[in-house]
């Protein structure tokens, strides 16, 4: 059976958290300001909050406040230069390559985003499908419903597939259905739920999962 490669894209494929990340938060940060009318000290608190408590802040804003995700996604994303903010090893593709089985992108991010990074870092062609935010319902990592809004897409069962991620609670999400998990981080703890823990995607040709 071939094996499916689900990866999560930001601080998986590139590294968002050197450019990226920072921007976004601010971005969602004014935009709670905004529309809620809080301050910033508030504003960041409650993006916080809700990050850690859903794996989103946009689902808790739908939840709590009513949020268009719509809306709240084009705001947040619109002004970003990411040609300037994109950071990636050189490598990648040619890892990609020697990697046997489908690929597919699984991210919390908004389509139009995803793909325009997956563009810049030369990799948009060797991904199965894209399965962002938007193709979840709004029911981003790691909800369970997302996960299995994926697995229908590809007709597949969890057994086949291998999620390769940075964040904590998407791969002990993915480990309960029934996936084998990679953590990209270069912490040294490895917590029971992940098979194996790699400091780079880059890794993933040296190590049998």
């Amino acid at each position: 059976m071939r094996p499916i490669w689900i990866f999560d894209l930001d601080d998986t494929l590139h590294d968002a958290s050197a450019h990226i990340f920072p921007h976004l938060n601010q971005a969602m940060t004014q935009y709670i300001m905004d529309t809620l009318a809080l301050d910033e000290t508030e504003a960041h608190a409650l993006r916080q909050r809700y990050w850690r408590i859903y794996g989103a802040t946009l689902k808790g804003l739908m939840r709590h406040h009513g949020t268009d995700p719509y809306h709240f996604l084009l705001r947040t994303h619109e002004l970003m230069h990411l040609p300037d903010m994109v950071v990636h090893a050189r490598r990648l593709r040619h890892a990609l390559l020697r990697l046997p089985g489908r690929k597919v992108v699984f991210t919390n991010a908004p389509m139009q985003y995803a793909l325009r990074v997956l563009k810049l870092i030369g990799v948009e062609d060797m991904f199965e499908i894209v399965h962002s935010v938007e193709s979840t319902r709004f029911h981003p990592k790691p909800s369970v419903r997302g996960f299995q809004s994926l697995l229908r897409t590809l007709h597949a069962n969890p057994g086949q597939c291998i999620m390769v991620e940075d964040n904590v609670p998407a791969l002990r999400t993915a480990r309960r259905l029934g996936m084998k998990t990679v953590h990209i981080t270069r912490r040294l703890h490895k917590p029971c739920y992940v098979s194996a823990r790699l400091n780079s995607v880059l890794a993933l040709t040296r190590h049998t999962i």
